[in-house]
């Protein structure tokens, strides 16, 4: 696959396992992957970078994703119609429909399933578009 036709991510993720495991997954399976360990370097580089896609954790050191997915939607830019899919442990009843009520265009449960989470991605970035 040619670079120019390789999806960007950009992942937001503290947890340096976390980041290494999806990290390498897509890479394998050919997209593009700039990453921020912290919530402010992630909404710089949502503006910066314009990935075509974000995985978003929500709990970040410095502030919560909800507020980098809250600062990114109001961007009046590219940017700010970026498709983000929230990539979280926040996995009670109710957590998902609140974190696309507040603009999340996708939900997967931590701990990732590697077997399966590249199908989720594709498959909320082919809804998305």
């Amino acid at each position: 696959m040619d670079d120019e036709k390789k999806l960007t991510a950009l992942v937001i993720e503290d947890n340096e396992d976390n980041m290494v495991l999806i990290t390498k997954l897509l890479h394998m399976n050919g997209f593009k992957i700039i990453w921020a360990d912290t919530g402010m370097k992630g909404l710089r580089m949502a503006q910066e970078e314009n990935p075509d896609f974000i995985l978003l954790d929500i709990q970040l050191p410095d502030i919560e994703g909800t507020e980098v997915l809250k600062k990114i939607r109001a961007l009046d830019t590219s940017a700010g119609r970026v498709c983000v899919i929230a990539m979280t442990s926040y996995a009670m009843a109710g957590d998902r429909e609140r974190l696309m009520a507040l603009g999340c265009n996708g939900y997967i449960e931590k701990p990732i399933n590697p077997m399966t989470v590249i199908s989720q991605i594709r498959k909320v970035i082919e809804e998305y578009s």
